[in-house]
């Protein structure tokens, strides 16, 4: 796959829900990227979308089926915004096809899917990321450059909380077991990802649930234990509202996350025996359109120009790590999904 000679990337966004949605309104402020192509299981659902998006997609090709999305030849990277059990065969339809991947998070429904994927990206010599926005939001690279810089000292706890209201609907997507629901892959996947940015991979996982009334968790509650003795405390609900902060507490100061922290456009930082600092990008953040997914398609077209097949700020390891964390945090609470046998990462039947 080769960069368009003004070094502009084409996309194709497989799928077309909400957040395929604000991911175009998005796209439409990046000036090295071009919405090109939109796939859906019919035409007329992708047609439909593409006018929901425009004028950003003005143009655009409506494909009727995933193959002809990863087909089209004007499509370099693909974003894959299906629900979450068609993450992994979205991806790997679209590598097959040679092209680039930003897969929405969860990555996969499992850890065993995500090395399948990632394995895919690694033959093929394409890139691949995982799309969880946050890491790339000005506020967040410049609150792990202080942690870099030794800042905090030591990191000794980090807590973070996801918390939102759903009205109790067994047609909603979050309350679907066949569409992956719970509190746990579509809230607590930011928090949990949260604590692996500051903390890296855990080396012992706990974890309590209570379950909605259709058997997916409605809430769970984590503590995650970390080579030194650090610890993560992370929360996620579909029943309330929370705060959505984040702290990061170390021997010499600590950082507090403005909400909602998986979105945040401030921090303070409290340094030991000095002033309080805030630091605020809310000016920079209101630049562009959208609340920030822009700035992880800037990221896959720098590193898609430089040759690069990951990021840094997101390494396909660390992105299986997160999923194996999920998975033995699902173990802990008896989360099991259609299709897959007691323990995750076994699948008996193929999504529908």
């Amino acid at each position: 796959m080769t960069v368009a000679a003004d070094g502009t990337l084409g996309w194709g966004i497989l799928g077309t829900g909400g957040i395929a949605a604000r991911f175009a309104e998005d796209l439409a402020g990046v000036p090295d990227a071009r919405l090109v192509a939109v796939g859906s299981r019919t035409r007329e659902a992708a047609t439909a979308f593409a006018g929901r998006v425009a004028p950003s997609a003005a143009g655009v090709r409506a494909h009727g089926s995933w193959a002809e999305l990863v087909a089209d030849p004007g499509v370099d990277v693909v974003y894959v915004a299906t629900p979450h059990p068609w993450h992994a065969d979205a991806a790997l339809l679209a590598i097959e096809a040679g092209r680039h991947v930003l897969v929405e998070k969860p990555f996969t429904m499992d850890a065993a899917q995500a090395r399948a994927v990632v394995g895919a990206a690694r033959a093929a010599g394409v890139f691949c990321l995982e799309a969880m926005w946050t890491r790339f939001l000005p506020p967040v690279r410049r609150i792990r450059e202080l942690i870099a810089e030794g800042a905090l000292g030591t990191v000794v706890t980090v807590t973070a909380d996801h918390g939102q209201w759903f009205a109790p609907d067994p047609a909603h997507r979050l309350f679907d077991p066949a569409l992956g629901g719970g509190a746990l892959l579509d809230l607590g996947v930011y928090p949990v990802s949260w604590a692996s940015m500051v903390l890296g991979r855990p080396s012992a996982v706990l974890a309590t649930a209570e379950r909605a009334f259709t058997g997916v968790d409605g809430q769970t509650s984590m503590v995650l234990s970390h080579p030194g003795g650090a610890q993560a405390v992370l929360t996620c609900t579909l029943a309330a509202r929370t705060p959505c902060r984040a702290f990061i507490a170390g021997t010499d100061g600590a950082i507090d996350v403005e909400p909602t922290f998986y979105a945040t456009s401030a921090f303070t930082l409290h340094r030991r025996g000095a002033a309080a600092e805030r630091f605020d990008f809310s000016a920079e953040l209101a630049t562009g359109p959208g609340k920030g997914l822009r700035y992880q398609a800037q990221e896959v077209g720098v590193r898609v120009r430089a040759g690069e097949l990951e990021s840094p700020h997101l390494p396909l390891d660390e992105t299986v790590s997160i999923m194996e964390t999920m998975d033995e945090v699902r173990r802990r609470i008896g989360l099991v999904y259609p299709g897959e046998d007691a323990a995750p990462g076994i699948r008996t039947v193929p999504p529908a």
